[in-house]
């Protein structure tokens, strides 16, 4: 029997994949759309509680930084996207961010002073794979395990 190898799924592939509204998440592991789990409830409690002391602290220090909702992170170079559960991002960088526009994409690590993943079922991922690339982009990474 030949067994087909899987077809491995570009970034922008994945970009116009993504479907609007749908209530499933994905992203994109080294070129494999993956389903990620639907949030469980400590997990929100943990994004929120951190969602509202870190926009707090932005405030305080009147940091040029804002907290959006959906926002990929692409690490520059290969197939992957990944939807941190928290990111602060640089205003300043924006301008420099070809894909940001039209599609909230981030690449450059300049423009993601912190990203924060809150790992339940997918710790793997987030401890090997996201971790991985979020350094090499250069974005400091918090993880909380709920």
């Amino acid at each position: 029997m030949i067994q087909a190898l899987p077809k491995v799924t570009t970034f922008d592939e994945f970009v116009e994949f993504l479907p609007e509204n749908s209530g499933v998440r994905y992203e994109l592991h080294n070129g494999n759309i993956v389903e990620m789990a639907q949030p469980v409830g400590d997990h929100e409690e943990s994004k929120g509680f951190l969602t509202v002391k870190l926009s707090r602290l932005i405030d305080r220090l009147d940091l040029p930084y804002l907290i959006p909702n959906q926002v990929i992170v692409r690490p520059e170079g290969k197939d992957s996207g990944y939807f941190p559960d928290i990111l602060v991002v640089n205003r300043a960088n924006l301008p420099n961010e070809p894909r940001w526009k039209k599609e909230s994409v981030l690449s450059q690590g300049a423009s993601i002073p912190l990203a924060i993943e809150i790992v339940s079922t997918n710790w793997r991922d987030d401890y090997h794979l996201k971790f991985a690339d979020y350094e090499e982009m250069g974005v400091c990474e918090g993880i909380q395990r709920v």
